[in-house]
Parts: structure tokens; C-alpha cells; sequence
């Protein structure tokens, strides 16, 4: 992968969302998830998944986080982290990907759970030929 997250950042990056998945409110799934988020002023937010008993009204810990960056004033999303306290990891769903090209198409994308296991990409490789911002024009 050409894009690389400093290992300093990166391993603040890592604890955050592990503490957001802490706070996540799963208690139908039971599947907590963590996101932290690097953006372009060089911030870090974090978010978990909220659920609801209407399922359709559920959140993603990735969209909290955007969300939070996004009503701060951010409009760039550099990297995201996603931790799920599972035996392998699990990347972000096609909501999440959708939302994270809209302020982060090229933007690092990093999986990570309990064991060593983790899933490193980049947000065009995981949503190639995506809608966005450009398309609108």
C-alpha cells in the first residue's frame, strides 16, 4: 500500500477505537464496533455503533465518527480505524463506504479486532467506481 499511517499515529489511532467500542449500545446484535477517524486538520474522532429496536435506525460506529467530524467543521477524512472485539477483522459495510468517499475517497482504511489479523486498504479500492460529490456536478 503506497499510504502509510505513521506508527505513532496510528497506534493513538488504535486505542481510540478500541475505547470507543466500549461505549458502543449493541444490545440486540451484541457486535460492538469502535471507529476512530483521522482528519484532515489532524484530529482524531471516534465513534461506535448506536442500535435501535427500529434496525433500519441503527448507526455505524465509522458514520458516528464522520458524523461528529463533519458537525466540528471537518471536511477531510485521511484514515479510519475500525476495531471489532472478535477473532478476525471485519471491514467497514457499504453504508459506511458510501459515507467515508464523501469526505475521504483515497483515505486509509484499517481493520482491526482481537488477534493479529487486520484488513489494510484504501477506501477506492474497497468502493471502486463510487457515487460522489463529483457526480453531482
Amino acid at each position: 500500500m503506497a499510504k502509510k499511517i505513521p506508527a505513532p499515529l496510528y497506534r493513538r489511532l488504535e486505542k481510540a477505537a478500541r475505547t470507543a467500542a466500549r461505549a458502543s449500545y449493541s444490545p440486540y446484535s451484541k457486535f460492538s464496533v469502535g471507529a476512530a477517524i483521522l482528519a484532515g486538520s489532524g484530529k482524531i474522532y471516534t465513534g461506535c455503533n448506536v442500535e435501535n429496536a427500529s434496525f433500519g435506525l441503527c448507526n455505524c460506529a465509522e458514520r458516528t465518527a464522520i458524523f461528529t467530524a463533519a458537525a466540528a467543521g471537518e471536511r477531510v477524512v485521511q484514515a479510519v480505524v475500525v476495531y471489532t472485539p472478535t477473532p478476525t477483522a471485519t471491514s467497514p459495510c457499504g453504508a459506511c463506504r458510501q459515507v467515508i468517499n464523501e469526505l475521504g475517497p483515497t483515505a486509509i482504511v484499517i481493520s482491526i479486532c482481537d488477534s493479529n489479523e487486520r484488513i489494510e486498504t484504501t477506501l477506492d479500492l474497497l468502493l471502486p467506481h463510487a457515487f460522489g460529490p463529483s457526480d453531482l456536478k
